[in-house]
C-alpha cells in the first residue's frame, strides 16, 4: 500500500484478479474493470465499471471481492460499487469515452469539447457554509481579472447557480451540444437550467455521475482559462467522480470559523488528499459581521478557525469573507455582489480572493491566459 494508506489501482486489481465465478469460471476482471479506488469515510471504496448485461454476474461476486480486499488491506474494510453502462444505439453512442448513464437525454454524441487551462473545485464538507455564493463571486471576480471563465454547478440535487446568476432561459442545443449561458462575463451551466426550479432530482449514484459527466463533456465550453466547479456538499459518489474524472488542478475549501464546520471541512480536505488533488487554500466565510448602523464588528461564529486550520495543514489561507445581508440579497436577486456592488466591503473581499487565485493560475497554467 502507499504511504497515505490508499492502495494503488494495480494492487487492487491484483487482488480482484483472483476472484472468479465458481460456476462459469469467469474472473471478475474479465467482465469488469476497476474505475477508481479511494478511502471514503474510513472505507476502501472500489468502483467497478461493467456492461449492463454483466451487472448481475458481477453483483454476485461483490461479496467475495470485498472479503478478498478486507483480508489484503486489513484493518481497512472495503466497499465494492458498480457503475453499469447501458448499451446505446449508434445515434446515441458517443465517439469518445464518457458514455454510460445519460440522464440529460440525447445531448452529446461527439468528442469532449473541454479545452481548459485549469479546473478548480470549490468545495466544503457540508452544506450551508456559503460555498455556492463563494464559487459564483470567485468566478465573476476571475472574469473581472481578465480570465476566460466557465462555471459548472455540480450539485445535481440542489442546483442554485441559475438563481444566483439571474439565468432563467433554457440553454440552446447546437450540433448536439449544450451551449452554456453567458452571465456576468462567465460561461455557466447547471442542471437547474434544464429542469423546473421546483422539480426534485430523485436520482441514484449512477444517474448523478452520468449527469456530471454530461455537464463536463457534452457542453460546448469553448476555450477557457479556468473552469470553476461548484461541488456538492459532502464526500460521496459525485465528489469522487469529479475528483477523478475532471482532472482537477486543485480545490478551494470553504468553511465557517466554528469547530463543527471545520470538522466537516477536514473530511473534504482528506478526500482530495486521498484522490491526490492539491488543496489550493482555505476560505473563511461568514468570518465576522459588521453592524450596518454603527459599524460594530461581531464574530458570530468565532473567528480565525479556517486560518488556523490552513496553518495546521500547511495550506494557503485565501482570505476572510464577512457575513453581510447584501451578499444574501445579491445572490437572491441574481446579481453577484462582486459585479453589482464592486465598492462594497463584500465585493472587495471577493475581488481580493479572485486576484490571489488569478495570480496563482497565471504562474501555473500550461498556456498563457486570455489577455496576457
Amino acid at each position: 500500500m502507499t504511504q497515505r494508506g490508499v492502495p494503488e489501482r494495480t494492487e487492487v486489481e491484483a487482488i480482484l484478479r483472483d476472484v472468479a465465478d465458481a460456476t462459469s469460471g469467469r474472473g471478475l476482471l474479465d467482465i469488469a474493470r476497476v474505475e477508481s479506488c479511494a478511502i471514503v469515510d474510513g472505507r476502501l471504496r472500489v468502483v467497478l465499471t461493467v456492461a449492463a448485461a454483466d451487472a448481475a454476474a458481477v453483483d454476485r461476486l461483490t461479496g467475495a471481492a470485498e472479503h478478498a480486499l478486507d483480508s489484503a488491506f486489513a484493518p481497512v474494510r472495503s466497499q465494492v460499487m458498480l457503475t453499469a453502462h447501458r448499451e446505446q444505439t449508434p445515434a446515441q453512442r458517443p465517439a469518445a469515452p464518457g458514455g454510460g448513464h445519460r440522464p440529460l437525454g440525447g445531448v452529446g454524441g461527439g468528442a469532449s469539447s473541454l479545452d481548459v487551462g485549469a479546473v478548480i473545485a470549490v468545495a466544503s464538507g457540508k452544506g450551508g457554509v456559503g460555498k455556492s455564493t463563494t464559487a459564483v463571486n470567485l468566478a465573476v471576480g476571475l472574469a473581472l481579472e481578465g480570465l476566460s471563465v466557465g462555471l459548472m454547478d455540480a450539485d445535481v440535487h440542489g442546483p442554485s447557480l441559475p438563481r444566483m446568476l439571474g439565468v432563467a432561459e433554457r440553454p440552446e442545443v447546437r450540433d448536439g451540444r449544450l451551449i452554456p449561458a453567458r452571465a456576468w462575463g462567465v460561461s455557466a451551466m447547471s442542471i437547474g437550467m434544464l429542469v423546473d426550479e421546483n422539480q426534485a432530482m430523485i436520482w441514484r449514484g449512477p444517474m448523478v455521475m452520468g449527469a456530471i459527466g454530461q455537464l463536463l463533456n457534452d457542453v460546448d465550453w469553448g476555450r477557457l482559462d479556468v473552469l470553476i466547479i461548484d461541488m456538492p456538499p459532502g464526500t460521496g459518489d459525485a465528489q469522487l467522480t469529479l475528483a477523478q474524472k475532471a482532472t482537477l488542478t486543485g480545490a478551494i475549501i470553504v468553511s465557517t470559523p466554528q469547530d463543527i464546520a471545520l470538522l466537516d471541512a477536514r473530511r473534504g480536505i482528506a478526500m482530495f488528499e486521498k484522490t491526490r488533488v492539491p488543496v489550493l487554500g482555505l476560505i473563511e466565510n461568514m468570518s465576522y459581521f459588521c453592524c450596518p448602523n454603527c459599524g460594530h464588528r461581531t464574530e458570530l461564529f468565532g473567528h480565525g478557525g479556517a486560518r488556523e486550520e490552513a496553518a495546521r495543514l500547511d495550506a494557503p489561507f485565501l482570505g476572510e469573507i464577512p457575513l453581510l445581508a447584501d451578499i444574501r440579497a445579491s445572490a437572491d436577486s441574481g446579481a453577484p455582489i462582486v459585479a453589482a456592488a464592486p465598492e462594497s466591503e463584500a465585493a472587495q473581499a471577493y475581488r481580493k480572493l479572485a486576484a490571489t487565485v488569478a495570480e496563482s493560475l497565471r504562474r501555473t497554467m500550461r498556456r498563457p491566459p486570455a489577455g496576457a
